[in-house]
């Protein structure tokens, strides 16, 4: 299994400079599509249904304070992923990758974990809160997309 600071180093050094926020939403997207591919998480960090949407607490632990991150600003190793979840990745940038932050964020605000995470927490839309996001309600909403998709 990964470590989340080696796919966020890994998305770094595949995209090149970008936001905080959109390296959140693009580490979620491939932890989620990992869960559904691959039957298990891509990495074992704590995901948190915040108010812009899903934040990996120990990626903002090493990026606190910074808008924009490049390759040198997390701590991680690129090279450590296996080509098995390097595709994932990969595949996750393809897709997602081209949109802005903003987008990533009001795409997961549509999306049922994000949305049953804050629920069951009973947070509105904008309250700041620490409700988990689980990858089993993960693993459940992106798989029911990937069945639709292939029907």
């Amino acid at each position: 299994m990964a470590r989340i600071e080696d796919v966020a180093a890994y998305v770094l050094d595949q995209r090149g400079p970008i936001t905080a926020m959109k390296l959140q939403k693009l580490c979620y997207y491939a932890q989620a599509w990992n869960l559904v591919w691959e039957d298990q998480p891509l990495f074992d960090a704590r995901i948190e249904a915040w108010a812009n949407g899903p934040v990996i607490t120990d990626l903002y632990r090493m990026h606190r304070g910074c808008f924009n991150l490049d390759a040198g600003d997390i701590t991680g190793d690129a090279d450590a992923l296996t080509p098995e979840e390097r595709e994932t990745v990969d595949a996750v940038l393809d897709f997602y990758g081209g949109m802005t932050a903003h987008q990533l964020s009001d795409l997961t605000h549509r999306e049922d974990p994000w949305q049953q995470a804050r629920e069951s927490a009973g947070l509105s839309p904008m309250d700041r809160g620490t409700a988990e996001i689980t990858t089993a309600a993960m693993h459940e909403f992106y798989l029911t997309l990937a069945t639709a998709e292939t029907e």
